[in-house]
C-alpha cells in the first residue's frame, strides 16, 4: 500500500474542507451535481471520443497503481541474479533450467528461458529490450490519457460556469432563484481545475513514475542475465546491480 499517495488525497481535501469551515461556509457549497456532470461527464466523454477501447481499458486498470507499491522487489532480484550468476558458473547455463520454470515474473521467466536455450546475447538483448520499450510506449500511452483529461477539465469547467452565468441571467427578476445559476458557475470552475490539478495530472505522473520503476527492474534484470551469458564474475555482477539498487526508489 502506497501511504503517501493516500496521504496527499486527504491532505487535498482536508485542505478544502478546512478552508471553507475557517470562513464559517457551509460545506455543501462544494458539492453542486449538475456543475460536477458537466465537468466530469464533459471530461469523460472527450475522452471516450480520442481513445481507443483497448488504451482506455488498460488506463483504468492502471489506477490501483496510485495506492501500491509495484510488486517487484529491486534487492531480491538483485541477489536472486547473484545466485543464478554463481550456479551457472560452476555448473553451466542448462543448471538454470529448473529455475525458470519458478514463481518468477513474466519477463524474468522469459528472459531466463532464453538464456537457457543457447540464445545469442545480443539477441536477447534485442528481444527483451524491446519489450522494454513497448511497454514503455504502452503506459506512456495511458498516462497520457489522465494528461489529457488534465487538460479537458479546466476548459469543461469554463464551460459550465459560462452555461451557470447564462442560466443566471434568465433569473435576474427571481432573486431566489439567481443564486443556483451562479452556484453552478463558480462551483464548475472549481471542479474543472481541481479534477485536473488534484486528480488526473497527480494519476498521470503516478502512472509515469510507476512504470519507470518497473523499467528499471527490467533493465537490471536484462544486464544481469547478459553478465551470466558472458560468464562475468560475481563481484562485478554486483557491482553492476548496485547502480540500480540505488536508483530504485519508488
Amino acid at each position: 500500500m502506497n501511504k503517501l499517495g493516500l496521504f496527499g488525497f486527504f491532505v487535498i481535501i482536508a485542505s478544502l474542507l478546512f478552508s471553507q469551515i475557517y470562513h464559517g461556509v457551509s460545506i455543501s457549497g462544494l458539492f453542486d451535481l449538475p456543475a460536477f456532470l458537466i465537468v466530469f461527464g464533459g471530461t469523460c466523454g472527450a475522452v471516450l471520443v480520442q481513445s481507443s477501447a483497448k488504451q482506455l481499458t488498460h488506463a483504468l486498470r492502471l489506477l490501483p497503481q496510485v495506492f501500491f507499491s509495484p510488486p517487484l522487489p529491486l534487492h531480491k532480484q538483485s541477489l536472486l541474479i547473484q545466485k543464478w550468476s554463481d550456479k551457472s558458473r560452476k555448473l553451466g547455463l542448462l543448471s538454470l533450467e529448473p529455475n525458470a520454470n519458478e514463481s518468477l515474473d513474466e519477463f524474468t521467466s522469459k528472459a531466463l528461458s532464453m538464456l537457457v536455450d543457447g540464445c545469442e546475447p545480443l539477441v536477447l538483448q534485442e528481444i527483451l529490450q524491446q519489450d522494454i520499450d513497448l511497454e514503455s510506449e504502452h503506459y506512456e500511452r495511458s498516462a497520457q490519457i489522465y494528461e489529457s483529461m488534465g487538460g479537458y477539465s479546466p476548459t469543461i469547467g469554463i464551460i459550465g460556469a459560462v452555461m451557470g452565468l447564462i442560466q443566471a441571467m434568465g433569473y435576474l427578476s427571481e432573486p431566489d432563484k439567481l443564486g443556483a445559476g451562479i452556484a453552478v458557475a463558480f462551483v464548475a470552475t472549481i471542479y474543472g481545475v481541481g479534477f485536473a490539478n488534484f486528480i488526473f495530472l497527480p494519476i498521470a505522473n503516478k502512472i509515469r513514475l510507476y512504470y519507470q520503476y518497473i523499467a528499471l527492474y527490467k533493465e537490471m534484470t536484462l544486464i544481469g542475465l547478459l553478465a551470466i551469458a558472458h560468464g562475468e564474475n560475481s563481484l562485478l555482477l554486483e557491482r553492476r546491480l548496485s547502480g540500480y539498487l540505488d536508483r530504485g526508489s519508488y
